[in-house]
């Protein structure tokens, strides 16, 4: 696979996350994942590049046309060898841009060629609450949201154990 013109750029990072969230493009809803899984961290819209060792990431994308084709680009990006020594995928965060439980169709066969080429896929629901509040939290957010935020911490919790690195404790 040839690495794209175009991709995400590396920063070094000095600090282990046993999840690093990557944004395929800005406003993906990288902070907002930082903020409500325990122990993870935000590279922004760059693979972290570790020191040593290895960063283990999910890409982050909005459910929208621009979104999905830059997460298509940073995947490609990965799977030519192109992204920074020690960087993992372990998947891909789709964020919905819009509320409504389905996409139109030709975001869901966009969606559904790009996803082929990552080891996990987790879909994140439209929050409302989310779209007035400084903080998001999971305390009015749709049961969908709340059970695929858990997923991710419970996998970033493993992650954690399995590296060594100590967490901190789940607020919820």
């Amino acid at each position: 696979m040839r690495a794209p013109r175009v991709g995400l750029a590396a920063i070094p990072v000095s600090v282990q996350a046993p999840l690093w969230w990557v944004g395929a493009h800005g406003g993906a809803g990288v902070s907002t994942l930082a903020q409500l899984v325990p122990g993870s961290m935000g590279a922004g819209t760059a693979w972290p590049q570790p020191e040593y060792g290895e960063a283990h990431c999910a890409l982050v994308c909005r459910s929208n046309l621009s979104g999905l084709r830059a997460a298509q680009t940073a995947m490609t990006q990965w799977a030519s060898g192109a992204a920074p020594h020690g960087v993992q995928l372990l998947g891909l965060v789709v964020v919905a841009d819009a509320p409504g439980r389905r996409l139109p169709r030709p975001l869901r066969d966009l969606t559904r060629v790009i996803t082929g080429g990552v080891p996990q896929v987790w879909h994140l629901g439209w929050s409302e609450a989310w779209r007035i509040e400084h903080v998001p939290s999971l305390d009015a957010a749709p049961r969908t949201v709340t059970s695929t935020i858990r997923e991710l911490t419970d996998l970033t919790r493993s992650l954690a154990t399995a590296r060594g690195l100590t967490e901190e404790k789940d607020p919820r």
